[in-house]
This record gives C-alpha cells, structure tokens and sequence, in this order.
C-alpha cells in the first residue's frame, strides 16, 4: 500500500529536467564533507595489540603479502621440478629406446650394406646410451646450469638447436594433428 503511495506522489522528469544549465550560469560547489561532520581521522588500531597504528597494520599487510607471494613461488617451482623431472624421465626412456632400436638394426645393416656401416650404427647406439645416461646421472638443476653454459658460450649453437628442437616438434605434432584427423 505504500508503494502505491510512492508511486503515485512521484513526479514525473520531463526533457526540460534533463537538460544543461545555461552557460552564463554560476555554479557554487557543495561545502566540502571535511567541513560537513565527517572524520576522517583513522581508527585507533591499538586493540590490536601492536600499539604502532596504522603503520604497523600497513607492514603487517606488506608482509602478509611478501608471505603469501613467496608461498606461491615456492608451490610453482616444487611443481615445475615436478613437471621438469617427469620430463627428464621420460627423455632418458625414450634415448634408451633409440639406443636399443639402433642396436637391433645394426645386425640387419651389417646383413645388407656390410659391416662397416653396422658398426657405424652400433656407435651411434652407444653414443645414444651413454647421452641417456648422463641425463639420468644428473639432476635437473645440473642439467639447467649446462643449458645455460651452453648457451653462454655458444649462443649461435644454442639457437640453432633450438631451430631445430622447434623443427622436429612442429613436424611431430602435425603429424600427430594430421594422423587423429584422418
């Protein structure tokens, strides 16, 4: 019942109620809130039991965030070597595999093309062995610090094999895009 009151006390805004002033109209600003009653002196945070005020929530509040970024840095690296170590086993399987496929195919290369070059692939299989093994003899961190001498001491080295890692990526996965599709 008193919304039906309200409703129909209302007045109604016409276009003359929305438009500008005039130009030559003077224009008086509302007095200020400072002088209008409000405090805006802060409360007193001494009932918190650190006695400094203010300052002291404030530090508290940077700390608390220093705490909780680090928290978090701290969760993203565990994952990341998580993830990095995941990967590293993964890479000395899949060099294993390599080596003993080039093993195996040694015997029928000797068979073929002669013994010269089965001994050619019966070399590179245990080049292959030996780079998995120092891969899984080292820690990730080890393996990150010889990435990084690498690249210090031979950048063009480290571009180009990162040309080329991008290169046998991008034909893997199209093949792999290409092969669901078909």
């Amino acid at each position: 019942m008193a919304d039906e009151q309200d409703r129909d006390t209302l007045q109604h805004s016409t276009p003359a109620d929305a438009s500008p002033p005039p130009a030559d109209a003077s224009f008086t600003p509302a007095e200020p809130l400072k002088n209008a009653g409000v405090d805006f002196t802060p409360e007193d945070t001494s009932a918190t039991g650190n006695g400094s005020g203010t300052g002291s929530t404030l530090a508290d509040a940077k700390q608390s965030a220093r705490d909780y970024v680090a928290k978090g840095r701290e969760q993203a690296a565990d994952k990341a070597r998580g993830f990095a170590e995941d990967g590293k086993a993964k890479a000395t399987d899949a060099l294993t595999q390599l080596s003993q496929m080039l093993t195996d195919a040694a015997g029928q290369v000797d068979e073929k093309l002669g013994g010269q070059y089965g001994q050619y692939a019966r070399s590179a299989a245990d080049r292959v062995q030996g780079f998995s093994s120092a891969i899984d003899q080292k820690s990730v961190e080890d393996l990150l610090d010889d990435a990084r001498e690498l690249v210090r001491k031979s950048p063009e080295v480290a571009v180009g094999l990162a040309a080329g890692v991008g290169f046998v990526l991008a034909r893997l996965i199209g093949a792999a895009v290409d092969q669901r599709d078909a």
